[in-house]
Parts: structure tokens; C-alpha cells; sequence
């Protein structure tokens, strides 16, 4: 589904990425784990097309095609997801207004027909239902007044509605207590583990993977991957950290 090859990219001039390869195939989950700085959430940003992450050299291929060629909404509707650390708060707009543009804009570059409102409304009030998220919260402006949690399990609920074929999640679990932590884990297993779709996890801390067992976890420092294995690295770097591992 995803492959990256000896991919480089830099922000503001500074090189962050520095020759990173990945395979993900349908059906997997992989975490990525490492030290802060190491280039975890640029290569989030990286794939999802975000402005100023500049890729100087390297190839990225999704479902066939070059990720690199296409813009973030093009990405986007090609089923790509990005779950931030820090969602963002946008006053003025409904949670309601915002995922059905979000949804019928993406079905249109796939030359789907788009959602009714009522078919929408439908399928929203599902994936709310599901993660204890009461639909007079879809109705208030994106994330304002939301607490840490609420906000990690809005965007549960956004993925969910948009139903990618991969989702990156960029420390979904940051912030979150044990309570709103299971939720959020269950909120992934049930949307995308299906032989069709893969994540890609960003943590750091073994704690989410114990709820979404990955396949593989990847240890990266400095800008490339310096060790794979399964999820018992994780278990391994809970107890004894990065040390020689990522020098």
C-alpha cells in the first residue's frame, strides 16, 4: 500500500529525514517509536503534504501511484488519513458542516455522488454512537471547548466518517487518560484493522500499543530507521529506552 525508499526531507532548510525506507502492506499495523527530534511527526507531515516539509530526495509510491506528485487534498481523497498530536480548534465551523464538505469533496475526486444530508447524518450518528460522542457535540464549532480527549476522539470519529485506506496517527495518545485512551485504541481497531486498510502509529509510549497490537515496530533516530521488529521491541524500549539503539 505504502513504500518508501531512501526518502530526505528537510524544514527550513535543515535536513530531518535522512534516508528512511518503509514498506506497509494492506492489513498491517506498524508503530514507529523514537527520541523527540529523531523526525517522527515530520515524516507525518511529510506524506500528508503539509507545506514546508520539503522532500530533497527519495520516492514515496501509494496504492501504485506518486504520493509526492499529488497535493494534500488529492492525497487526502486517495484515502489517506493524518491524525495530529495537537487537533486544532476551528471557531466558526460546525463538526457537522466541516466532515460532510470534508467527505462529499473527497467522494467528488473519486467520482462518487455525493452524501445526502440525511445519509450523512446517518453514518455520523453511527460512528459517534461508537465512541460515546453525543451528537450535539458534532454540532458544536471543530474541537473549541474540547478537552484532550474529546479531541483525540473527535477525530476518531472523522476517521470514521471519511473511512481512509491509511491512517497515519501522530501520538493519538498523547494526553489521554486510561479511560479515554481505551476508547480511542478501540476506536482504531474497529474502524481499520480489515485486511484492506494499515496504520501507521507514532508513540512514545509502549501503553497504546498493549490496546492496537502492531506488526512491526520500527525504532527511528536520526532520520532513518535503525531497527525493526515485532511488538515485543516495544516492550524492550519501555524498559530500557533507546540508549545504543538509536545512537
Amino acid at each position: 500500500m505504502l513504500k518508501i525508499e531512501n526518502l530526505h526531507a528537510e524544514v527550513d532548510g535543515k535536513a530531518i529525514l535522512k534516508g528512511l525506507s518503509l514498506t506497509i502492506n494492506p492489513g498491517e499495523i506498524h508503530a514507529i517509536m523514537g527520541p523527540n527530534g529523531a523526525g517522527k511527526s515530520t515524516l507525518s507531515y511529510t506524506l500528508a503534504g503539509r507545506p514546508g516539509y520539503d522532500v530533497t530526495e527519495g520516492k514515496v509510491t501509494f496504492d501504485g501511484q506518486d504520493l509526492l506528485d499529488l497535493e494534500p487534498h488529492e492525497r487526502a481523497a486517495a484515502g489517506l488519513f493524518l491524525g495530529f498530536q495537537y487537533p486544532v480548534e476551528i471557531p466558526g465551523v460546525s463538526n457537522v458542516q466541516f466532515l460532510r464538505e470534508a467527505l462529499n469533496a473527497q467522494r467528488k475526486k473519486r467520482g462518487e455522488d455525493a452524501l445526502s444530508g440525511g445519509d450523512f447524518l446517518k453514518r455520523a450518528k453511527v460512528q459517534a454512537d461508537a465512541l460515546g460522542f453525543s451528537m450535539d457535540m458534532l454540532k458544536r464549532p471543530v474541537n473549541v471547548g474540547f478537552s484532550g480527549g474529546e479531541k483525540k476522539r473527535n477525530e476518531m470519529v472523522q476517521m470514521g466518517i471519511i473511512d481512509p485506506k491509511l491512517a497515519i496517527l501522530d501520538e493519538t495518545d498523547s494526553g489521554l487518560d486510561i479511560d479515554a485512551l481505551r476508547v480511542v485504541s478501540d476506536g482504531i481497531n474497529r474502524i481499520m484493522r480489515t485486511p484492506d486498510k494499515a496504520v501507521l502509529l507514532i508513540t512514545h509510549y509502549q501503553r497504546l500499543l498493549d490496546y492496537v497490537k502492531p506488526d512491526f515496530v520500527h525504532v527511528l533516530a536520526g532520520g532513518r530507521i535503525v531497527r525493526t521488529g515485532g511488538a515485543e521491541l516495544a516492550h524492550e524500549l519501555e524498559r530500557e529506552g533507546y540508549g545504543t539503539i538509536a545512537a
